[in-house]
């Protein structure tokens, strides 16, 4: 029943990824489409600045050399959003992965403490009822298997309400990860939730969780990480 309710819930969750991804993809195609349409007008450009560079004036050039930078800055930025998209994506989806990962932890731990409950009754249970028929009913009552500490840990413990909670950052730090995953940011764990990238071609860690480095949104313009600013500060 458990087994059931579990995959129910996790069937819930994914039920609105297919569509999702496919919006992602198609946005990712629209931007390589419009990335082509612009390299090709860049061509144009160029070759039209190449065959009339001497009969123009100085102004006229300058003019041309910028259209073909304002050209160049448009690729980039759809370069940009294209990468934005795909860790997205990616996100997307390794969201899903912890949260199976996850649910499945759950579910093993809880056949595991009912495994261990049950046990417990088959191997005690006949002394127990033994104690309550010589001893009184007071004794008898206090004794009971009811007030065990098992039992009580079964009644404390959180049922599968509880169990099936979003995911927190904590559980995504705690669950095992996988050695051949690489990792990022100054608290050297793998890729999760929003993450932006140092502008400094030459850092070492290159991304960094949003929560890591105090970042509630995307700032604009150039963005360095403390180590790359503080290098920067030094010279």
């Amino acid at each position: 029943m458990a087994t059931a309710i579990y995959l129910e819930h996790y069937l819930d969750s994914i039920e609105n990824l297919p569509c999702e991804l496919q919006r992602n993809f198609t946005l990712m195609r629209d931007l390589d489409n419009r990335t082509e349409e612009k390299k090709g007008e860049i061509d144009k450009l160029a070759e039209e600045y190449i065959a009339n560079v001497k009969s123009l004036a100085s102004e006229q050039r300058v003019e041309h050399l910028q259209k073909i930078q304002d050209a160049y800055s448009k690729c980039k930025e759809f370069s940009d959003d294209k990468v934005q998209l795909a860790m997205q994506t990616y996100e997307m989806v390794d969201k899903h992965i912890r949260r199976l990962d996850a649910d499945l932890a759950r579910f093993e731990n809880e056949l595991k403490e009912k495994l261990e409950v049950s046990g417990y009754e088959s191997t005690d249970g006949r002394g127990l009822k033994s104690k309550e028929k010589r001893g009184s009913r007071g004794r008898g009552r206090k004794g009971s298997d009811e007030d065990s500490p098992r039992k009580k840990k079964m009644k404390n413990s959180p049922d599968l309400s509880d169990a099936l909670l979003p995911m927190q950052p904590s559980d995504v730090l705690d669950m095992p990860v996988d050695p051949n995953e690489p990792t990022y940011c100054l608290c050297h764990q793998v890729s999760y939730g929003e993450m932006i990238g140092c502008d400094n071609p030459d850092c070492p860690i290159e991304w960094f969780h949003f929560a890591c480095v105090d970042l509630a949104t995307k700032p604009k313009g150039k963005w360095f990480c403390p180590r790359c600013t503080q290098d920067r500060k030094k010279k």
